[in-house]
């Protein structure tokens, strides 16, 4: 497995993230564990989850897998780097009660002392802001973190799903009051939804912050997702199954998976070894139902590829272009 520093910091992480997603809405607890283990031995130690992963009536679930896992001993947690997120409304389904949910510092201190007790450990590597928070000023957000920061109960923040704007506001304010600022952001980014090439990859590069890729397979649209259907496999659904109806997209994808099968590559592996060789990248989440594809995505991490390989997918797939030519008319 190859590692890479996480943003500007000095902490050493996979080059491919373990997504926990899937961690109680589709796969058990035992198996979940058994995916974790298989993640460690392979020598992932990047696991990524939030704090309402679970769906429904069980959020929360994820983490209290997790934490059950740290449980077992081995030293599991201190091989791992865990990060996790703050944002989603954690009070029952429907309802309403205020301080649930974004980012003032009662929801953060809250939320943190939640999250602690369900993943059982006493500190949180990266801790992250699941969304933006439009009430919230930065200056309130900085000084909530920053107390659990010399609590030792937070180590690091990071944010997921920012614009480029409030990288660069978020970071600014962070150096106005003396903090250490955003340390990452984790973006919708892949072969076929390449926006935040425009403003969000270059304001991380321009403040030291990671890039975390979520959805690398664009919901499994770049997984092989045609051939699995001519071979009678699972119907897409979501975003592949949308993208799938547009004549047009579906002539893109079957270009892509022609490419692949000509060199030789599985598609879903040559999508996150894509995404490695893009500048500032971290590493893409890969969130494993099963074994094999845990496997597949470590797989990834050592491909390499050519030059005209590269070309193509770019042929295929084209980016924005740089920012700020990207926008002229």
């Amino acid at each position: 497995m190859k590692y890479t520093q996480l943003g500007r910091t000095g902490v050493k992480v996979s080059r491919i993230v373990l997504g926990t997603m899937n961690f109680g809405p589709q796969t058990d607890e035992a198996t979940s564990h058994g995916i974790m283990d298989a993640a460690l031995d392979a020598g992932i130690n990047f696991f990524d989850t939030a704090n309402v992963y679970g769906q429904g009536e069980n959020k929360g679930r994820t983490e209290t897998i997790i934490g059950n896992w740290f449980a077992k001993g081995g030293e599991r947690r201190e091989k791992v780097v865990l990060a996790t997120k703050v944002y989603g409304n954690m009070a029952a389904e429907g309802d309403a009660w205020p301080n649930h949910d974004r980012l003032s510092a009662v929801s953060i201190r809250r939320n943190v002392e939640a999250s602690l007790r369900r993943l059982k450990t006493d500190h949180i590597d990266l801790y992250q802001f699941h969304h933006i928070d439009r009430s919230t000023p930065f200056e309130e957000i900085w000084q909530a973190i920053d107390v659990l920061v010399q609590q030792g109960k937070v180590l690091y923040a990071g944010s997921s799903n920012f614009p480029g704007y409030k990288i660069a506001q978020a970071n600014e304010t962070a150096a106005r009051v003396g903090a250490f600022g955003l340390v990452s952001e984790q973006c919708l980014y892949n072969l076929a939804e390449r926006r935040v090439e425009m403003e969000v990859l270059p304001a991380a590069r321009d403040y030291g912050v990671g890039v975390i890729p979520w959805s690398p397979l664009h919901g499994g649209l770049l997984g092989g997702v045609l051939k699995k259907q001519a071979e009678g496999g699972r119907r897409s659904g979501g975003r592949a199954a949308d993208a799938l109806k547009d004549p047009a997209q579906r002539a893109q994808v079957q270009r892509y998976e022609d490419l692949l099968e000509k060199h030789g590559v599985e598609p879903g592996e040559a999508a996150l070894a894509w995404l490695l060789t893009r500048p500032g990248v971290t590493g893409p989440i890969v969130g494993p139902r099963t074994a094999e594809q845990l496997a597949s995505a470590v797989r990834a991490a050592d491909l390499e590829l050519s030059g005209e390989v590269l070309d193509e997918l770019d042929a295929i797939f084209p980016g924005t272009g740089p920012s700020p030519e990207a926008f002229a008319w």
